[in-house]
């Protein structure tokens, strides 16, 4: 972290999410003694954001437990925690960050973890009232809200964050409906098959699953959606509708100051980007794999490890992130794992029973296994994430053999 900045200008951290504070504390962890300033726009300290979409709004989880951290933890790392402040501009060749109150922060190193905004949809009607997305707490209170005054609530998007939301406002005994564009849910994240079994679990708690529907529209009467309007001319009634068609990477800090971007951060397997000062983790990122195809990876353990990553880097140590990325959800009495990713794969294998929603799907690639997704079977998910770690040569065959120990091939 050498370069021109004052002599007691430390590591700045912008973003005060998992990977920001992940970063901060690896710091630590490393032996870093110099300052640590972690940036975070929200007023929240950071805070645990999976529960959001799944405790949160089912009421099974306090705000208070959704803190990463006590205030306590801060101060004895000294950690220093701006929250509720924005950051406007970053100078490379100076190494300030200019803040929207006009201070200006020296820094050795930066990090980036800036996260990702939820996608709006570019129609008539999205500015309505009711129409809402899910990112922060804020949204997540604000969603939390409008559930208990809705009636008739609509989701637009079969991916994660839509079906957790779905699930839980057919919980509360509200009467729901997904609207997904493309001919399956999970299209972007999950196999035809796992897309199956989740299009039939929310049909069969009494969602409306309609697929191929095309939102063309919002309607409203006084400022407040009433309804959602698909291609093929049909209207669907709505008191709340949240939307949930994907994020897009938080990356305008980064190209404001010339740092390299392609659907995200491009950083290596190091986290770095293409300035030696400056790292950068989490949802604001993508890298590319050795195949040359970019990688975006949206979770809480992809930002931890790029976190751990990142931290070494600004300290001149090379720690690449090589472990399986995984996955969690949680719908109805559903826990879905997924470890490993399943695109490209050309052949799987089940272990367990789909009816009694208590399985696991073995995804393989060239007879190399790539991916398992666990439906209720937590045991698999956790040998597996061992296995794909350590590349054990599990086959296809051993894998629907319930028989077979798996755990046997990470010893």
């Amino acid at each position: 972290m050498g370069g021109p900045a004052q002599a007691d200008a430390g590591v700045v951290i912008v973003g005060a999410g998992q990977g920001g504070l992940q970063v901060a504390e690896s710091l630590r962890a490393e032996g870093y003694d110099g300052p640590i300033t972690l940036i975070g726009e929200e007023a929240s300290a950071p805070y645990h954001r999976p529960p959001l979409s799944k405790a949160i709004l089912a009421g099974t989880m306090e705000e208070a437990q959704l803190a990463i951290r006590g205030a306590e933890v801060f101060e004895r790392q000294r950690i220093a925690l701006l929250t509720g402040t924005r950051v406007t501009a970053i100078d490379c060749s100076d190494r300030q960050v200019s803040l929207e109150d006009g201070r200006r922060l020296d820094y050795r190193g930066l990090a980036l973890a800036t996260g990702a905004r939820v996608r709006r949809l570019p129609i008539t009607g999205d500015e309505l009232d009711g129409v809402l997305g899910l990112r922060s707490l804020d949204d997540a209170r604000r969603i939390r809200g409008a559930l208990d005054r809705a009636a008739r609530v609509v989701v637009i998007g079969g991916g994660y964050i839509g079906l957790e939301v779905a699930a839980a406002a057919r919980k509360r005994g509200l009467e729901v409906t997904i609207l997904e564009a493309a001919d399956r849910l999970l299209a972007r994240s999950a196999t035809p098959f796992l897309a199956g079994f989740y299009a039939d679990l929310h049909r069969s708690n009494g969602v409306m699953v309609e697929l191929g529907a095309k939102v063309v529209e919002l309607d409203g009467q006084g400022g407040r959606v009433t309804a959602v309007r698909t291609a093929d001319g049909r209207s669907h009634p709505a008191d709340l509708v949240v939307v949930g068609v994907g994020i897009v990477p938080d990356t305008a800090l980064a190209e404001g100051c010339g740092l390299a971007c392609d659907g995200g951060v491009l950083v290596d397997d190091c986290a770095r980007t293409d300035d030696p000062a400056i790292v950068a983790v989490g949802d604001c990122t993508a890298r590319r794999t050795g195949t040359g195809t970019l990688l975006r990876l949206e979770s809480v353990q992809n930002a931890v490890e790029q976190g751990k990553s990142a931290a070494a880097a600004l300290l001149g140590r090379e720690r690449p992130f090589t472990a399986a990325p995984w996955f969690w959800s949680d719908q109805y009495d559903v826990k879905l794992q997924i470890v490993g990713l399943s695109a490209a794969c050309d052949r799987m294998v089940l272990r367990g029973s789909p009816e009694d929603r208590r399985f696991s799907a073995f995804h393989f690639r060239e007879g190399a296994l790539v991916a398992i997704d666990s439906v209720n079977r937590p045991a698999d998910h956790m040998v597996g994430r061992k296995l794909l770690d350590r590349k054990a040569a599990l086959t296809p065959e051993q894998a629907a053999d319930e028989g077979f120990p798996l755990a046997s091939l990470t010893r």
